[in-house]
């Protein structure tokens, strides 16, 4: 094994003669038996690094390594590739949020649900979702005003207005069909392919009125997060952890009303408060979200995807038995069971929901889709 430095600012390493190159994070390498693992640091920014393949270092088309799919091992970021495939060099390509506001969520298996409280209607499996983007943040009550004056400037209506307790907070009280054609809205705005459609033909955008839309996933627009793409992104990377972060909560890391101390405890052992009741850092006598971006990050980058507000998603909610193409059969891309059925997902927690409604698997099946509440609000995702 070689090492050496080379000029560009990534981890690069070769199978067969292998050259790992010392860069800020470094792509390290380890041969064992018929295969290599290639191995790199979380970021402080999230897990933002994309492994990507060459067969010749010069080549202007570096393209992401689609057979080596990373698994997260505490601070290091892990892939094995087979030494029976040709020689190819690898590189580590970093990703930083985008001028919109929003990170890379590696493509990859993960489990969905989890077993850790008996949750019934997460029953876990593995799913493959591709790599896209997903706001870092919540939408904002100013940044939805922005748009809202856009879409109804150039002929979208809504049900409702939205609210928010200030510009830098999240905006709430906003129903399903009124965030999938604000997204819409904002894609137009943005110069970009909108996602949802009134006909299967994919002509006629989704403007106006309540309906279960068409949808372009191949669109470079924004949209809702599928349920199997917000517990990904939500996870940050750690599996087998209850929370973003871990298996305990507490006031410090998250917007949700704790109930810790016996006799009035609903025996979530893992809610380490030390509080009882609202958030005591904006409960002033009125309960209150907090700003967007208040608590640290997940591995990904991500800001309050525990608590603050319910985040909306696409799929239409399903309990066992599962109908097919729900997320928690499996396979790739789910996007969960063909409607219509009763209500939308619902994910994530909020500041009036207790600790066990903001663990990574809780589902929230009160979604219907043409409800608003003060504790409903979203973010986006787009596709590459």
């Amino acid at each position: 094994m070689k090492t050496k430095l080379h000029s560009l600012c990534i981890g690069l390493a070769m199978l067969g003669g292998v050259h790992p190159v010392l860069a800020q994070p470094a792509l390290g390498i380890v041969a064992t038996n018929n295969q290599v693992i290639l191995f790199w640091p979380i970021t402080a920014n999230g897990t933002n690094g994309v492994l990507q393949s060459a067969t010749n270092l010069i080549s202007p088309n570096w393209m992401s390594a689609t057979d080596a799919f990373p698994v997260n091992y505490g601070s290091q970021m892990a892939v094995s590739v087979s030494n029976a495939a040709s020689a190819r060099f690898f590189r580590l390509s970093l990703v930083p949020p985008t001028a919109d506001g929003m990170a890379f969520i590696l493509a990859g298996w993960f489990t969905i649900g989890d077993t850790l409280d008996g949750e019934s209607d997460a029953i876990p499996t593995n799913v493959y979702v591709s790599a896209f983007y997903m706001d870092v943040n919540l939408v904002s009550s100013n940044q939805w005003a922005g748009v809202y004056n856009y879409a109804i400037a150039n002929g979208y209506s809504f049900d409702d207005a939205g609210a928010g307790n200030g510009t830098n907070y999240p905006v709430e009280t906003v129903s399903w069909y009124d965030v999938v054609k604000w997204s819409n809205a904002r894609s137009q705005s943005a110069g970009l392919t909108p996602v949802y459609y009134r006909d299967a033909g994919l002509t006629q955008v989704y403007t106006s009125g309540d309906l279960a839309p068409y949808v372009n996933w191949g669109a470079s627009g924004y949209r809702l997060p599928t349920e199997a793409e917000w517990e990904k992104a939500a996870r940050g990377t750690l599996s087998g952890q209850r929370f973003p972060w871990g298996l305990t909560i507490a006031e410090s890391q998250a917007n949700y009303v704790a109930d810790p101390n016996p006799p009035n405890s609903d025996g979530y052992t893992y809610d380490l408060g030390p509080y009882s009741g609202y958030n005591t850092n904006f409960d002033t006598g009125s309960v209150y979200t907090s700003p967007v971006g208040y608590f640290a990050p997940n591995g990904y980058g991500l800001y309050d995807m525990a608590g603050n507000v319910l985040e909306w998603c696409w799929d239409w909610y399903a309990a066992p038995p599962y109908p097919a193409g729900s997320p928690y059969l499996g396979g790739t891309d789910p996007r969960g069971p063909v409607g219509p059925l009763s209500y939308r997902v619902l994910r994530g927690g909020d500041f009036v929901g207790d600790a066990y409604a903001a663990r990574c698997a809780y589902r929230v099946n009160g979604g219907l889709p043409d409800y608003n509440a003060a504790e409903f609000g979203f973010r986006c995702v787009r596709g590459l």
